[in-house]
């Protein structure tokens, strides 16, 4: 129910408000900027030290992350909900893959059989 609320809230912005996606992303970004400053403030030492470690990884999310959500937006422009919304959490995917190959999290096989039906819902709309 979240990510349908969201994604027609996305959907609403763009087409009846007629917020460039640009912007939207831009203020998502401030907003969240506000709210986690206190929490970061009070962890510096240990934000430091993860800009430290891979600084690399942090700008390839700082770059990659908001330019994924306007594409997503973007999308949305010329596509149903319908299809978008599920297309995006495709990303779960991935983060499975990752965290079963990468870092042996537990209980993998029933992680991927989840992540599949997901694929499956994804082929199912795709296919109308």
């Amino acid at each position: 129910m979240v990510i349908a609320a969201y994604a027609l809230w996305d959907k609403y912005a763009i087409i009846v408000v007629r917020i460039h996606p640009r912007l939207l992303d831009w203020g998502g970004g401030v907003g969240r900027s506000f709210l986690l400053a206190p929490l970061a403030a009070r962890g510096w030492d240990a934000v430091r030290s993860h800009l430290r470690w891979d600084p690399v990884e942090f700008e390839a999310i700082a770059v990659l992350g908001p330019l994924s959500y306007i594409l997503v937006l973007a999308a949305l422009v010329f596509t149903p909900v319908s299809y978008v919304a599920p297309l995006r959490e495709t990303s779960i995917l991935i983060g499975t893959a990752m965290g079963a190959r990468l870092f042996a999290e537990r209980d993998a096989p029933r992680r991927v059989a989840a992540a599949s039906l997901i694929v499956c819902g994804a082929v199912a709309l795709a296919l109308g």
